[in-house]
């Protein structure tokens, strides 16, 4: 990447991008201010945009990227999918425990999405980076997805077989980022094992067991300025 003056960086990706955290005090979900990507960008020389959407899969992403992304004239483009990707729609589970679920996006499409997605970046004269994905807690996120109804628990669980099974689901995305990133030699910051430095990472969660709070968001805003400040430090303010 080129020396400029000033540098234009997308962060691409679902709620976590966007900042989204649950409000136990209102009982619904909201935005924070001090989100990584704001807490990212105060540092930057340039402008960063953040283009996560709550909701987002990849396939929606790969969808909106021109739009979302390309259009903006990026230097540097900063994917995050996965969290959606690898959910199930529960509901459905709980009522036929009995039959087989697919997620919101199967392993192989996600990656040849992924793929697709660091290609078209490439394509665009940008440099894609890949994050890895913040860990979940099992335990929180099973009593969140069954907190509605007493029978949502049992017949979930028995489709699961165990509330780790949710924990191991999750950690082959982003096992299969990590498989993209080799395979295509991209860059990827690894926010995942910042957290789990911490043995009690979990306050570093939501109580929905997934969505950062404000701490995680700090965690993952310092992992991506160390990265910065090794490979890319001079498009940080003041160097």
């Amino acid at each position: 990447m080129e020396y400029k003056e000033n540098y234009s960086v997308v962060v691409y990706g679902d709620s976590i991008t966007r900042g989204v955290v649950y409000d136990c005090d209102k009982s619904r979900y909201t935005n924070i201010k001090d989100c990584f990507v704001n807490l990212v960008s105060s540092s930057i020389n340039g402008t960063v945009y953040n283009a996560g959407r709550f909701g987002n899969t990849i396939k929606r992403g790969i969808n909106k990227i021109y739009s979302d992304v390309i259009k903006k004239s990026p230097d540097i483009v900063l994917i995050e999918f996965g969290g959606n990707d690898c959910d199930f729609n529960w509901k459905d589970v709980a009522e036929n425990p009995n039959v087989e679920h697919e997620p919101n996006t199967d392993i192989p499409t996600f990656k040849n999405i992924l793929l697709n997605m660091i290609e078209t970046v490439k394509n665009s004269g940008a440099t894609p980076i890949l994050m890895t994905l913040p860990p979940l807690d099992s335990e929180k996120y099973f009593k969140w997805i069954t907190r509605e109804d007493k029978n949502f628990e049992c017949n979930i669980l028995k489709w699961l077989g165990n509330e780790d099974r949710i924990y191991k689901w999750h950690s082959l995305y982003n096992d299969t980022i990590k498989e993209v990133a080799e395979k295509t030699m991209t860059t990827i910051i690894d926010v995942r094992s910042e957290f789990l430095k911490y043995m009690d990472y979990s306050r570093f969660l939501c109580i929905d067991g997934i969505h950062p709070n404000e701490e995680g968001h700090s965690i993952i805003a310092q992992t991506i300025l160390k990265f910065v400040r090794e490979k890319y430090g001079y498009i940080l303010q003041g160097n």
